[in-house]
């Protein structure tokens, strides 16, 4: 059980954790936080954390610890959404090149020509075409891990397509759609989610870095990399600001990695037989 193999590795149970804990505070975020993210209280503007303010206020006098809440929604969603739409599209792409020969070469030369160049200035290339919100970010970033899926997939199904059951499985008189779906996608499921889990991180620090240069979600929407991007004039006066999204993304972020390296050595059959 993959369970099982888990618990072997207390890393990655650490991690996993760790991430349930962040998603249980960013469901509970209503019960939890003080106030709303967005209220102001100006007479306590910069207030050091302590008393009214757990984790201090920002320069509007909105509470840190409320805004960390629920920035911890936005970012898990941006991260979440981004990983569904990128697997999907990585997913369809990897499997018709990888099976369809006379496709191959196409395709790969698209996903070689998104992945030319860096994730981030490919991002931000398309939120300037895009527009700044939420949906946007999530459209943007799906675009830019699509290509990672996609090799990983195609890579996997030039395997899969001339293993013996798939050859039986054609000489049966099986369609090629019914191949793809029922013979290979249930071989790509391991490899999909240890993929999902680095994009999950990747996605996370990406829209933070967007947010902190302006061009990802709006600055009203209290996310992690907006929280750091107002913080940044006030660095020398109330580190608190920068401190809480920082550790909370570097945390988050770590433990992703961490999952995802534990589940690719669960879910490795080579490492399983030598356990």
């Amino acid at each position: 059980m993959l369970a099982g193999r888990l618990l072997r590795r207390p890393t990655a149970l650490a991690a996993l954790v760790v991430l349930l804990l962040v998603v249980l505070a960013a469901v509970l975020a209503p019960s939890l936080a003080p106030v709303l993210p967005n209220r102001m209280d100006i007479a306590h503007r910069l207030a050091p954390p302590g008393g009214h303010h757990p984790l201090g206020s920002d320069d509007f006098g909105r509470d840190v610890l409320s805004r960390l809440l629920y920035g911890a929604r936005l970012s898990l969603g941006v991260g979440a959404l981004t990983v569904a739409l990128a697997t999907s599209l990585g997913l369809a792409l990897g499997l018709v090149a990888g099976y369809v020969k006379r496709l191959d070469a196409a395709l790969m030369r698209f996903t070689d020509a998104l992945m030319a160049f860096p994730d981030i200035l490919l991002a931000i290339a398309l939120m300037a075409g895009l527009g700044p919100s939420m949906l946007n970010v999530v459209l943007a970033l799906g675009i830019v891990y699509t290509p990672r899926v996609a090799r990983v997939v195609r890579g996997a199904t030039l395997v899969l397509r001339e293993l013996p059951f798939v050859e039986a499985a054609r000489a049966m008189g099986a369609s090629d759609l019914r191949i793809m779906a029922a013979h290979l996608l249930p071989n790509l499921v391991s490899a999909l989610i240890v993929q999902g889990t680095f994009i999950f991180g990747s996605a996370i620090l990406t829209e933070a870095a967007l947010s902190f240069l302006g061009t990802g979600v709006p600055p009203t929407t209290p996310t992690w990399g907006n929280m750091m991007a107002g913080a940044q004039q006030y660095m020398g006066q109330a580190d608190w600001l920068i401190l809480a999204p920082g550790l909370a993304i570097v945390l988050v972020v770590l433990s992703l990695q961490m999952l995802g390296d534990g589940l690719r050595d669960a879910l490795d059959p080579k490492l399983q037989r030598l356990m």
